[in-house]
């Protein structure tokens, strides 16, 4: 991960893990309360990836196969920009995975994870290179409205599942009805000061 991360950083801003010049998808956003906002994005396209495993693992092991995708690891020899965040997510692993979000993490019981990074804006799956890896997929991601939690520091399966469980008592207290599974989005690289870290957990919400 190291290797990939210090070409999009510059070295000056590594060091504590500043993003620079680093796209993420748009959005319209509204604060709600207790630093949760309701954001809506429109259509995205995302490369994501189905690792099995623990859950920093797959994070681990996800980003690796999808940064060799945009680092020209595809039919084109071309390379993709980087965007952020990395969405990670747990799936049902009995089941093809459905796309859904940022580079996102999802997973479940039986320790499946779906891995993604989102192409920039203006991609469609047919400009885009075609993966050399059979891992790794093109999808497109519908408009979606998702409530978001930011918070720093710790992001680890423990921290993680506090701060989704946060969310959820929030959406509960305000009466919302959530309409698919959460997510974790990650923002900076792993050596980043906690302080400055960007993370994210994002549950799909009833627009």
């Amino acid at each position: 991960m190291r290797t990939f991360t210090t070409q999009v950083l510059s070295p000056a801003t590594s060091t504590v893990g500043i993003r620079s010049g680093v796209e993420e998808p748009p959005y319209a956003a509204e604060p709600l309360a207790g630093g949760v906002e309701i954001r809506r994005y429109g259509r995205r396209i995302a490369a994501q990836t189905s690792v099995e495993g623990d859950e920093e693992h797959a994070r681990s092991a996800g980003f690796r196969r999808l940064a060799a995708y945009i680092f020209g690891a595809n039919h084109q020899r071309g390379r993709v920009a980087m965007t952020a965040p990395v969405g990670q997510q747990r799936t049902d692993t009995s089941r093809k995975i459905a796309m859904t979000a940022p580079v996102e993490h999802q997973g479940s019981q039986a320790g499946g994870w779906v891995i993604r990074f989102f192409m920039p804006a203006g991609s469609t799956l047919e400009s885009l290179p075609m993966p050399d890896d059979e891992r790794v997929e093109l999808v497109e991601v519908p408009a979606e409205t998702v409530a978001v939690l930011r918070f720093t520091g710790d992001r680890g399966s423990d921290s993680v599942a506090r701060q989704t469980e946060h969310l959820r008592d929030t959406l509960r207290d305000y009466g919302f009805v959530l309409a698919g599974d959460p997510s974790a989005w990650f923002y900076d690289p792993p050596w980043t000061l906690p302080c400055r870290r960007r993370n994210e957990i994002a549950i799909p919400v009833e627009n």
